[in-house]
């Protein structure tokens, strides 16, 4: 079964800037129920639909489709709850795996986040300089979550 295995941790600097070039992604949640979602989601030109089950702190099952644009955006602008989430994900590559740094927009501008997806719990990996404290489990940094309580709201 298709499954995501990632951590999930705060940025200390802007270090990792000069390492990667950013993709804009424009996503919404149909449902969020026991932890299971259903979004959508326009990353650069590509429609997504996925859906995921609960998480257990690192580890959850993850399936994912590609959808038509034009789907996607109605879906976006018909069906999801608001507000959508708008980001930039860089890609930086650090000790042989690539870590995703979303930089949020809108309702959560100011919320700077990286992730890395591991092969299996427990893989050991480098932490880059530009790592700050961690957040995997806190339901506050979950995309879902920051649909109803966006980071604006934090303070």
């Amino acid at each position: 079964m298709p499954q995501e295995i990632e951590k999930k941790f705060l940025t200390k600097n802007d270090d990792w800037r000069q390492l990667g070039s950013g993709k804009s992604y424009r996503q919404g949640y149909l449902s969020g129920e026991r932890g299971n979602t259903v979004r959508v989601r326009i990353a650069g030109d590509e429609g997504f639909l996925t859906i995921k089950g609960a998480g257990d702190g690192e580890s959850r099952l993850e399936f994912e489709y590609r959808i038509p644009l034009e789907e996607a955006r109605e879906m976006l602008m018909k069906l999801c709850r608001k507000p959508l989430i708008e980001k930039t994900r860089y890609k930086v590559f650090h000790g042989g795996f690539t870590w995703e740094i979303d930089e949020f927009k809108g309702e959560n501008a100011g919320l700077i986040f990286a992730e890395i997806e591991l092969q299996y719990p427990g893989q050991k990996f480098d932490l880059p300089d530009w790592i700050g404290d961690e957040v995997t489990g806190d339901p506050r940094y979950y995309n879902a979550s920051l649909v109803s309580r966006p980071y604006s709201s934090w303070k």
